[in-house]
């Protein structure tokens, strides 16, 4: 291994032999990092974080104290075999955060790798279970956890102390509401609360996403015609299609619940939903 920058690496910290940092990665005091790690430059790893390979961290990542990024899964068909964690850039974990490799390939549904996009901000305790994918700019608050396999769109945001059930998909720019868990998918652009049920449209996130105020009206009246009007979800999605197929987000808002094998969440009691929605396929 060769000789490193004792301004930028700390020398109490442990050092794999066949981890590649480059050159301006800071690693704090009582860092480990074990097997093959991949750490890309602007770097930065506080004290204490633990680092385990199969994994691919990008640049200019933040981790924080205590992190644990590419532990192994907490699955108990997991025998030790070297599955991968890939991250993109410019994330920040923050402290206590754990991020799990994936399942073994023919062990179940098991990918291989656990996949974080770029910009994501973790906060303290956050998790995300093996075979997780998640997007980009998603913000999961304090003690949010996800379970495996579960899919994250972009710029979802997780409030403190919510779950995700595993194999459920989570929408882009969707909202889930802090204490709140779902079994089942929540559809892009939805606030989800308590358990598993969605209350209304994110405007304000959608609005700084850039959406134009027509098509957030469009995706308002999409949701009031699958959980206010009550239709069944096959003739909801060809009636908003008709009406407002001309919008991207109505396409993959669409698109999403037709996918859906779960099933998606139910509409809140307030506005006369209750039964959690099957998808169109069902």
């Amino acid at each position: 291994m060769p000789a490193r920058d004792p301004a930028l690496v700390h020398p109490s910290s442990i050092i794999s032999t066949t981890a590649q940092l480059a050159d301006n990665v800071k690693v704090g005091p009582f860092v480990v990092i074990e097997g093959d790690v991949s750490i890309g430059a602007g770097t930065v790893l506080a004290p204490q974080t633990h680092l385990i390979g199969p994994l691919t961290l990008g640049e200019n990542n933040n981790v924080g104290t205590g992190t644990v990024l590419g532990g192994a899964p907490q699955h108990l068909g997991y025998k030790g075999e070297p599955t991968n964690l890939t991250i993109g850039d410019g994330n920040i974990f923050r402290e206590h955060v754990t991020i799990h490799r994936g399942m073994p390939i023919g062990v179940g549904p098991g990918t291989g790798t656990t996949r974080i996009g770029n910009r994501n901000l973790f906060m303290a305790g956050s998790h995300v279970a093996h075979d997780c994918v998640v997007g980009n700019e998603c913000l999961f608050a304090n003690a949010a956890v996800i379970g495996g396999h579960v899919e994250v769109g972009d710029r979802a945001l997780l409030s403190g102390n919510s779950a995700v059930h595993q194999f459920c998909r989570v929408g882009r720019l969707a909202l889930l509401s802090g204490a709140s868990a779902s079994s089942k998918d929540i559809p892009p652009f939805w606030v989800m609360q308590e358990v598993n049920w969605v209350c209304g449209v994110n405007t304000i996130g959608m609005r700084r996403a850039g959406i134009t105020s027509p098509e957030i009206q469009a995706v308002r009246r999409a949701f009031a015609m699958i959980y206010k009007d009550k239709l069944p979800i096959p003739v909801a999605l060809m009636k908003i299609e008709a009406e407002y197929g001309q919008f991207a987000a109505i396409r993959e808002l669409v698109q999403f619940i037709r996918a859906s094998k779960r099933g998606i969440c139910g509409g809140h009691r307030f506005h006369g939903g209750g039964e959690e929605r099957e998808a169109a396929a069902a």
